[in-house]
């Protein structure tokens, strides 16, 4: 039995109260139908900046009545801190999720990312630090990892931030070692790689490729590359990362105030995932037969990208279970069914 089987058994048999920031955006509310369905006690906090009640909705639909009697949704701001104290009351476990994402929003508008980013942030640390939770486990972002050019990407090893995005990102990091250093609080980031699955957003300027992709395709519209097509990324599906965060959350002591890489190891470039996408679609009789459409190279984005998963395998015991064909197989029906 693998460390994240044993652990689900042992929350069933032992239920806590959870925190998470952004339960209405994708990862959130994954996170949220993962831990109900485990029959934990969930708080919710969002904005809806970015987030949907639909995401809550569907998530309504997927667990029992009993399970979603367990969920209380509190609307609000992570950039106010009575929002972040209030909602850290009584919470054994934090996941922080709330951010701006996106690259190039960050670039059209680096203030409200930094608001939201890192005096958002900071806030959520002061409010659990006061709150005496267990743990805080926060989403972080291998945009950290800059223009550093190694492969794969190695946790102590990073370069020089691309972006507002990816210096919001990095303040976290800087933020939650000072915390454990002064104050003995201990926050665990999770350096989320190209996530992507079910309520994934795939409309709007700054949806992420896989969902905006598989979007146009279904819809019979034209797929935009950014580049050559020869950028690569690893692609981490939503289940994975849910993974990532239920072990880091519970985690020993000593493996806690860490920062880990949440992928699969993996490199797929933009043309085959192009190629992936247009299989997978066949395979559900929805094919796709138009050619994609080569532009510019978009401002901020690092050419490749790739994990090095052991430090999170070693300290968490972390074995991610979809690599990217498995998670594309997954999330296709979903999208084919929600894409208007």
């Amino acid at each position: 039995m693998s460390a994240y089987q044993e652990l689900k058994s042992a929350l069933a048999d032992n239920p806590k109260t959870w925190l998470i920031t952004g339960v209405a955006g994708f990862i959130g509310s994954n996170l949220l139908e993962h831990l109900l369905k485990l029959n934990q006690t969930v708080v919710g906090l969002d904005n809806f900046a970015t987030g949907y009640q639909h995401n809550l909705d569907e998530v309504e639909s997927l667990v029992t009545g009993e399970q979603w009697a367990r969920f209380r949704l509190m609307e609000g701001d992570i950039t106010n801190l009575t929002d972040c104290q209030s909602a850290c009351a009584g919470v054994d476990y934090v996941l922080h999720q709330a951010a701006l994402g996106s690259v190039p929003r960050s670039i059209n508008d680096p203030i409200a990312s930094n608001a939201a980013n890192v005096s958002g942030f900071l806030n959520m640390l002061v409010a659990a630090r006061n709150a005496t939770v267990q743990s805080f486990t926060y989403a972080a972002s291998s945009s950290t990892y800059g223009d550093h050019r190694a492969l794969p990407k190695v946790e102590d090893v990073t370069g020089n931030p691309l972006s507002p995005y990816a210096v919001t990102k990095y303040v976290n990091e800087l933020y939650a070692d000072v915390f454990d250093r002064t104050y003995g609080f201990k926050a665990t980031g999770l350096r989320y790689f190209n996530v992507f699955g079910q309520r994934q957003d795939p409309n709007g300027a700054y949806a992420a490729v896989i969902p905006k992709w598989a979007s146009a395709m279904i819809a019979g519209e034209p797929v935009f590359i950014n580049g050559d097509g020869e950028t690569s990324r690893d692609f981490c599906f939503i289940e994975n990362a849910v993974q990532a965060n239920l072990l880091a959350a519970t985690a020993p002591e000593q493996a806690r105030g860490e920062v880990y890489n949440v992928a699969v190891g993996d490199r797929t470039t933009l043309n085959i995932l192009f190629d992936s996408l247009k299989a997978s679609l066949t395979g559900i009789g929805c094919p796709y037969t138009e050619l994609p459409v080569y532009r510019e190279f978009r401002e901020g984005d690092v050419r490749h990208s790739q994990a090095s998963m052991e430090k999170a395998q070693d300290q968490l015991g972390y074995e991610p279970e979809y690599r990217i064909q498995e998670g594309i197989a997954k999330a296709m029906p979903w999208y084919r069914a929600t894409v208007k």
